[in-house]
């Protein structure tokens, strides 16, 4: 149990000091995984980013992904029973909310080029991976050194699903409960991040970036 993301960030880091003297780059999930990204960042020197991708639900529950898309790709799983018409309106709908999220985030700034580079993406936590296999898709054509997946909870067969994508190079999970439901459960405060939040802490993180360097 995690007493919020801030806890869980900081246990995070710890875990991912192996990396401090490579060319990193943290890549958050927003919204949720930005507090734990920034403090993974500032551990590490790194500058921080998002990596914008969402979930698509099933039609008769939202909250089970039968995929994920990010503003370039793609990725379904589990869609038996579910029309393509569906799934395009859907990723139409997502894509838009996608960029008005890039734009908000990019004001001030440009993505961070992440070839060659040493790539940490970070969460609060997964339930299925499918979210991440999207991330995943859109970071390796950017062609990084590797690809480092970093949350504090997952179920095994989230972390199985990664472990066999031959394009990340190891998964950090630091618990990986028998009894799995929601990512929220691990946590005494689960509050739901704001995008005024979100680019808040973005702007911050790489504020403090530029003036260490």
């Amino acid at each position: 149990m995690f007493r919020d993301r801030i806890d869980a960030g900081r246990q995070l880091s710890e875990k991912l000091m192996k990396f401090k003297e490579e060319d990193v780059v943290v890549l958050a999930i927003p919204r949720g995984g930005l507090p734990l990204g920034a403090i993974v960042a500032k551990t590490l020197e790194a500058p921080l980013d998002v990596a914008l991708t969402k979930k698509i639900g099933h039609p008769s529950n939202k909250e089970f992904a039968i995929g994920a898309v990010s503003l370039d790709d793609i990725v379904l799983t589990n869609t038996m029973g579910v029309t393509q018409g569906y799934i395009t309106e859907e990723t139409k709908h997502i894509r838009e909310k996608l960029l008005k999220r890039h734009d908000e985030y990019y004001k001030k700034r440009l993505p961070q080029n992440v070839k060659n580079k040493t790539v940490i993406i970070v969460d609060d936590g997964i339930a299925t991976g499918n979210t991440l296999l999207a991330t995943i898709e859109l970071v390796s054509k950017q062609r990084p050194k590797k690809i480092i997946v970093a949350i504090p909870v997952a179920p095994n067969s989230a972390i199985k699903k990664l472990e066999n994508t031959q394009k990340i190079d190891e998964v950090i999970c630091l618990q990986v409960p028998y009894s799995f439901q929601a990512v929220g459960q691990f946590y005494e405060d689960f509050y739901q991040v704001s995008d005024q939040e979100a680019i808040q802490i973005l702007e911050e993180a790489n504020t403090s970036v530029k003036t260490n360097l």
